[in-house]
Order: structure tokens, then C-alpha cells, then sequence
């Protein structure tokens, strides 16, 4: 399935299969995840995509193919690709991310790199490795590498869409009291089965608990700057939701009351590795829905609207 400019459809195509080169392999793709981030690409977003692209990033398979000098890994074998945003976007080097700069998963078949690929451990379907690999771990690495969430805290988690629901999770994997913000209340359900204590429409509800660490998964500009303004004294903000291009943050929030504002994108191969172990152990169940592969077009339609509670997934070869 096929980006070929901005304004147009996702087209159908029948291409070429992968070769290849020295260093990489080719994965049959078993299954692959629906993301905001292929949103931006068809808004023309993401400078430097190449068109035509096959978008799809979220990808988990079998080993079809070793290229030469791979001898790390076997024909079969379960590995998803997991992309190292952080270094990606300290290096802006985004070479080694499918979907972005080369052909991506939304295909029968996809090239990944040789230290791009992790394990799948027993137990964790192809499903929810795929997941795994960018929404799981992008709220992974938000909450706990850079939120620093830690026992005892209470945590504020803004958007509880797939990114937010797994955040909330992470959050109260670390021992945090969890509280949770959504224009949608139909999101409320799952947030608390989840571990929220309680959600809220309206994020000026969280000034009572002043929470330690606020994490924005919806960024539309004003949910930030409101953040600033309920986020305890020395607290941290920590952005990840794209979801306007701009915000304006108080300068008395964050200088009067010292608060600490971060950015977080995506997450390093080693986090997917520990999420994925975390699935393994039951301790993070990602809430998945399965939809036909010639229904891409019509489901982003469904994720940029906000009609989608946790994740989405296609099978291309189903």
C-alpha cells in the first residue's frame, strides 16, 4: 500500500519483491501497525519521504532471506524491526526507518537492517510485537527514560488513545498513582482497567493532585501550556503527542515554578526489548484491533479522528 503525494490515496500496487544487500534481510511481514506518524506522511509532514513510498513502520515477521554477512540471526526466526528513534533524531538520520525512507510495511514483504532486529520472546504474538515496536515503546520510553517516573509519584497522562492507555500502564508499572485527561470519555473504560484511579475531561481537574509528572500524548498547543499550570512545583512535562505544531507554555509556570518541560520521541531497540519482555509476563497487554489490509486507507481515516480506542493492526499477507 503505497503513498504517492500529499492529497492522494493510498494506492494498491503490485512492486517487486526485496533483494537484500549485505548487512540486511528480508522479513515476511506477519503483522504491521497503524500509526499517527503515517498520518503526518500523507499530510506531507515529514520532510525528506520519498514518493512513492510504502508506508508502515510497526513491523513484525519472519526471516525470509539473509543478506551477506548476517550470521546473527536464522531463516524463520520471529523479529520485529525495531526502529532506534533516538538515535535517529540526535543523528537526524532517519536511513534505517521503514515507512520513512525506504519501503515499509504495508507489504507482503519488507528489508530490514541487521541491528535493527529484535527477538520476539515466547508467548507474545506478532500482533502485539508489532505495537510493540514503535506505540508501546514510544510511551515507554516517554513515561520512564524521560518522565523518570518513580514510585510514589502521582503521574498525569494527557490523550488516552493507544499511545496515552500504554503510558498510563508504564506508569503504574512503575509505581506510580495514575490520573488520566480525554475530550473522549468512551476512553474511560479501558484507561481504568488499565490502573487509572480516576479521568477527567478537563485538565484543570488534575490541579488537585499536582501531579510530579504530566506526559502529553495529544499536544494540540493548549494541553501543554495547561499542563504547565497544574504540574506541581519542580515537576516535569513531558511532550509526545503531535497533534498541533505549535504550543504556548506559560514563562511564569516554568520559571517561577521550575518547572521542567521535555521532549520525547519514539524509543531505542534495548526499551523494545524490555517491552517486549513485559508483554511476555502479562504485565502490559496492548489493546489491539485487527483491520482488513484493503481497508488502510479508510482506518487511517479512523485513527486521524480519534475513533480508535488502543491500536490498530493489518495482516498483509493474511
Amino acid at each position: 500500500m503505497q503513498f504517492v503525494g500529499v492529497g492522494a490515496a493510498l494506492e494498491l500496487r503490485d512492486v517487486p519483491g526485496p533483494e537484500p544487500e549485505a548487512g540486511w534481510v528480508v522479513l515476511d511481514v506477519e503483522a504491521v501497525g497503524l500509526c499517527h506518524t503515517d498520518i503526518h506522511v500523507l499530510h506531507g509532514a515529514i520532510p525528506g519521504t520519498p514518493v512513492p513510498i510504502t508506508l508502515g513502520h510497526e513491523v513484525a515477521g519472519t526471516i525470509a532471506v539473509l543478506g551477506a554477512g548476517v550470521d546473527g540471526f536464522r531463516v524463520g526466526e520471529w523479529v520485529v524491526l525495531a526502529i532506534d528513534s533516538v538515535r535517529g533524531a540526535l543523528a537526524d538520520d532517519w536511513s534505517l526507518v521503514p515507512g520513512i525512507r525506504y519501503d515499509g510495511g504495508y507489504a507482503e514483504q519488507v528489508l530490514a537492517h541487521e541491528g535493527a532486529l529484535v527477538r520476539i520472546p515466547d508467548g507474545v504474538s506478532f500482533a502485539q510485537a508489532a505495537v510493540a515496536t514503535d506505540s508501546v515503546a514510544t510511551a515507554y520510553h516517554a513515561v520512564r527514560t524521560i518522565g523518570e517516573a518513580k514510585a510514589g509519584q502521582t503521574a498525569g497522562i494527557i490523550g488516552l488513545g493507544g499511545l496515552g492507555l500504554m503510558g498510563a500502564v508504564v506508569a503504574d508499572i512503575c509505581g506510580c498513582t495514575v490520573y488520566g485527561v480525554d475530550i473522549n470519555t468512551g476512553t474511560f473504560d479501558a484507561a481504568r482497567g488499565f490502573g487509572v484511579r480516576e479521568c477527567y475531561t478537563d485538565i484543570g481537574e488534575l490541579a488537585a493532585v499536582a501531579p510530579d509528572l504530566i506526559v502529553d500524548f495529544a499536544g494540540v498547543g493548549s494541553t501543554t501550556a495547561d499542563a504547565g499550570a497544574v504540574v506541581r512545583a519542580g515537576g516535569r512535562i513531558v511532550l509526545v503527542g503531535l497533534g498541533r505544531s505549535e504550543t504556548a507554555v506559560r514563562n511564569a509556570d516554568l520559571v517561577n515554578r521550575m518547572i521542567q518541560l521535555h521532549g520525547s520521541i519514539g524509543s531505542e531497540p534495548e526499551e523494545v526489548r524490555q517491552v517486549l519482555d513485559l508483554i511476555a509476563a502479562g504485565r502490559m497487554q496492548p489493546v489491539l484491533e485487527e483491520v482488513p489490509f484493503e481497508t488502510l486507507p479508510e482506518s487511517l481515516g479512523r485513527l486521524e479522528r480519534g475513533e480508535v480506542v488502543g491500536r490498530l493492526y493489518t495482516r498483509p499477507r493474511a
